[in-house]
């Protein structure tokens, strides 16, 4: 039987498609064009062409866009490009241009502030648009890598004082598979999920460190190949913690989200300080199917989950849904 499972997109950002797509590249010509016409591929080539156009034309022109309200941080898989669509249903909330995944705080942070707000709304724009809210625009964006980023929390805290973080988790071992999966479908894993896992540590050996010493290098095992360690969430969290406080993050339990998601909604925007505006089309998105997982690898993620899940209650202060 096949599982169904909602992620946020978290491949990469935009102008990353050459190294990520490495492996088709590779395919004979005529297997290149059947992919590209059965995934859809050339749709967000365009999306990526027209966005980096227009915030290149906003970069020079000096069009300072708003700054965001908030962040959607992660993690990968856990179902933030949903919640991302249902939150800009919002009147008074303003995604990133083309509704990309920036990257800024932990690919793209050379980029530089005003290439970061050229992703935005214009003030005016944003204001005029959300008049019928009754409340003041707010700007967000989502890119799932920013929570397991080591560098990502500081720059955020630094960039944008008083900012607040959205994360949202489910179950690590499904989160780890479908991850692979994910990366499988984009061109980033050419290797079958066990020997992924086996794989694992090593590439992500000596990376964090590397990462840390030259700001400007850009992991892509790190970012792409850690399906057990981004299921790591406590420690991602004191990460978070340790920059912005507790009051400034609010956690969000895909799996409640998914199953009775207007509760989940409304507490989110009760954490924003927004009105309830209508009703948004709570939708799955990202959603892949795929053969279930063999019992022993699901055994073994589980017993390596198990001090991580234990270490997230008490953070938590209650026990996640999968092992309630």
């Amino acid at each position: 039987m096949s599982q169904n499972h909602d992620a946020g997109a978290g491949s990469g950002g935009p102008g990353q498609i050459t190294k990520p797509h490495a492996a088709l590249l590779a395919r004979p010509a005529g297997a290149r064009l059947a992919y590209l016409r059965e995934h859809r591929f050339l749709l967000p080539v365009v999306k990526r062409a027209a966005w980096s156009s227009l915030v290149t034309a906003r970069t020079l022109t000096g069009g300072a866009g708003m700054l965001p309200g908030f962040l959607i941080v992660g993690g990968q898989r856990c179902g933030t490009t949903s919640m991302t669509r249902a939150l800009c249903e919002h009147p008074a909330l303003f995604n990133a241009l083309l509704n990309q995944e920036v990257h800024y705080f932990d690919t793209g942070y050379g980029r530089g502030p005003a290439w970061y707000r050229s992703n935005f709304p214009l003030q005016a724009y944003a204001r005029f648009a959300a008049r019928a809210a009754g409340a003041a625009p707010v700007a967000f964006e989502s890119s799932p890598y920013y929570m397991f980023h080591p560098l990502a929390a500081e720059r955020i805290s630094r960039d944008l004082p008083g900012v607040k973080l959205l994360v949202q988790l489910r179950d690590p071992v499904e989160r780890a598979y479908s991850a692979h999966a994910h990366e499988v479908f984009v061109g980033c894993e050419t290797e079958p999920f066990e020997r992924a896992l086996e794989l694992e540590a090593g590439r992500l050996d000596g990376e964090v460190e590397k990462i840390i010493a030259d700001p400007s290098y850009v992991s892509f095992s790190h970012q792409h190949h850690a399906y057990r360690a981004r299921g790591q969430y406590a420690e991602q969290l004191e990460r978070l913690e340790r920059f912005f406080g507790r009051d400034r993050i609010h956690v969000i339990d895909s799996h409640a989200f998914f199953t009775d998601p207007e509760p989940v909604y409304a507490g989110v925007l009760e954490f924003l300080g927004l009105p309830h505006r209508g009703r948004p089309a709570f939708k799955r998105r990202n959603s892949e199917s795929r053969v279930p997982m063999s019992n022993r690898t699901r055994n073994g993620l589980e017993e390596h989950f198990r001090p991580h899940d234990e270490h997230l209650a008490r953070w938590l202060g209650h026990e996640p849904s999968w092992r309630a």
